[in-house]
């Protein structure tokens, strides 16, 4: 006979981390979801790109899974119309229409691998 004697913490680990400028915070905003987009678990339907990738925790979203679908609607806007996105390329250099797609893109698959994981957002 034996006692085995445990103490547990399970640590968060991070599965994805990425980063991007906040000079595109304007071409996010403008890549507006709209009605067509009424998805069975989303409050609001006046969301946009701005709002799912800066301000998730705003709108009750915690999770990959609730921003996943929201992140793939929002770079097939984006790449349906690169010169009215263009438009919205900083002046100062720091970003780019380009930039802003590879990290929706990368965002949006992260979340589909991962769709348990939590959202942890630092602005």
């Amino acid at each position: 006979m034996s006692l085995d004697v445990d103490l547990m913490v399970v640590q968060p680990t991070s599965v994805y981390s990425s980063n991007i400028t906040h000079n595109l915070w304007l071409m996010a905003r403008e890549v507006k979801f709209g009605l067509e987009c009424n998805l069975e678990w989303a409050v609001a339907v006046d969301l946009t790109l701005y709002d799912v990738l800066w301000r998730p925790d705003e709108h009750g979203y915690t999770h990959a899974k609730h921003i996943s679908d929201w992140l793939d609607i929002g770079w097939n806007i984006l790449i349906s119309d690169p010169e009215k996105y263009k438009r919205y390329n900083p002046e100062n250099g720091w970003g780019s229409y380009e930039g802003l797609c590879d990290f929706v893109y990368r965002y949006r698959n992260a979340c589909w691998d991962n769709p348990e994981a939590e959202l942890s957002i630092s602005r």
